[in-house]
């Protein structure tokens, strides 16, 4: 009955050294109140100085989506007072943003895709941090005055899934461009959902509340699945006005709600205006050009992946997800791992051992061991089984060489036909029987005979030679 409206508002903190209009350092997690100075304390007589670093990853990032990057933007004052604001007001980008008119797709499980537009990406700086103790609160400013790009879509999104496929294809773009570390634990990356929702077929916009600081994919989706529940029912109650309001919402992460903050500000009552200490950012051609140096990004590399290795869609995607996860995969490749074993292995093997948030880039195990385990099952040294034990082993205790383990854990494979052939015979002899009711068409007893044969080396027989000599046996008894 009713379609969900959603926008997405990013900010990502760029990693630059410094500050956008100071020298002071961006490092994270410093003492409280010791990377400032008069500038970011907005001081009397304390002029900014734009950081350029800031202003090329925002060039870079612009190229990426294919949008337009302004050749001139104007940077403007946001006043409002907050305490972790020493200035009164935020300096931002209002009217010509240094980015507008960009795109990204993405990619759904059945192969389809989807454009999400975006509006505009700017440059600004953060606010410092409050830091509540019982009654009392302490303001740290050391992050007042860290860059940010703004990241605004366009209200294109349909439901939470495609929110947090934007989010990720968006996370990933930044990582690919090292424009940021974009790590949403330390909000590096962070996220405000603009929702409202509207009648199946009704093209008209709603009103629509936000909800803040959000840097988390799962409860960015549990937010979004609450707050569509509560609109849904208050237009269903006859409360829609008095209940659904423009406002700002926050999400308590306990028990999956969403609750008020305070009434949302029109850009009105922003009182923006080009600010007098700042002239406008002018880009030269040089820059411009310069910043269309990018890496290969996400989609394009999903494209290359499949035409040369002739892997899944679905699997290129979830290999591209991340930059560490293709440089991961690539690294696989270069070390001799077949592109198809390469995507099992690294997809669903090693990902499936990943717990507690553990990323790849994290992983006990790297890139060249892992090849290795796929080298020595393609060589027939292990087989699949043996080579599950390799890696579990591996992943508790690393560093260890591979072929150690496999030695270690007595887990090389048999392929000596001489060798199974005597253990075949025996198994053969002492199950007279069923030698016989095979061979007068019971030939499901295939598998029971493999099977004995496994048992009796301890799983190190190669199955392929086995199914290979059993079939001549039984077919010549």
């Amino acid at each position: 009955m009713f379609e969900m409206v959603i926008g997405l508002e990013v900010h990502i903190q760029l990693n630059t050294k410094t500050k956008i209009f100071c020298s002071c350092p961006t490092s994270f997690g410093d003492a409280p109140n010791t990377n400032v100075c008069p500038v970011c304390l907005a001081l009397p007589g304390a002029l900014p100085v734009l950081n350029e670093e800031a202003v090329r990853k925002a060039i870079s990032f612009g190229h990426a989506i294919n949008a337009t990057v302004h050749k001139k933007s104007i940077f403007n004052r946001k006043n409002y007072f907050y305490p972790d604001l020493p200035k009164g007001y935020q300096i931002s980008q209002f009217e010509i943003p240094i980015v507008e008119n960009g795109e990204l797709y993405i990619d759904f499980e059945d192969g389809k895709s989807k454009r999400i537009g975006i509006t505009r990406a700017h440059l600004e700086e953060d606010a410092g941090k409050n830091l509540h103790h019982g009654e009392v609160s302490h303001v740290d400013l050391n992050r007042a005055g860290t860059p940010l790009l703004e990241i605004v879509s366009e209200p294109d999104i349909r439901s939470a899934e495609e929110a947090v496929l934007y989010l990720k294809k968006l996370h990933a773009i930044v990582r690919y461009l090292d424009i940021s570390d974009a790590n949403m634990q330390e909000g590096s990356f962070r996220c405000d959902v603009n929702i409202s929702i509207r009648p199946k077929g009704d093209e008209k916009f709603y009103t629509r509340v936000e909800i803040k600081n959000m840097n988390s994919f799962r409860f960015i989706q549990r937010a979004i699945e609450y707050e569509f529940e509560r609109q849904c029912d208050a237009w269903e109650d006859g409360v829609y006005d008095e209940e659904v309001v423009q406002e700002t919402r926050l999400f308590n992460t306990q028990t999956g709600e969403t609750r008020s903050m305070r009434g949302k500000e029109d850009s009105a009552e922003y009182r923006y205006f080009p600010d007098p200490d700042l002239l406008p950012v002018i880009l030269t051609d040089e820059m411009i050009e310069e910043g269309k140096k990018i890496p290969e990004l996400p989609d394009e590399k999903k494209e290359r992946l499949i035409r040369e290795y002739g892997i899944k869609p679905y699997d290129a995607v979830i290999i591209t997800s991340s930059v560490e996860m293709a440089h991961y995969f690539e690294k696989m490749i270069e070390e001799g791992a077949s592109a198809k074993n390469a995507v099992t292995w690294l997809t669903v093997e090693l990902q499936g051992r990943l717990k507690g948030g553990v990323t790849i880039a994290e992983s006990p195990v790297d890139a060249v061991t892992l090849a290795t385990i796929v080298k020595r099952i393609e060589e027939g040294t292990i087989s699949g089984k043996a080579a599950k034990e390799v890696l579990d082993h591996l992943m508790e205790h690393p560093g260890k060489e591979v072929d150690a383990v496999i030695d270690e854990l007595g887990l090389k494979q048999v392929s000596d036909e001489g060798a199974l052939s005597a253990m075949i015979d025996e198994i053969l002899t002492q199950n007279a029987d069923k030698v016989e009711e095979y061979q007068n068409g019971k030939e499901k007893l295939f598998g029971f005979f493999v099977g004995q044969v496994m048992k009796a080396s301890k799983g190190t027989a190669n199955p392929g030679v086995v199914n290979k000599l059993l079939k001549e046996k039984l077919s010549a008894s």
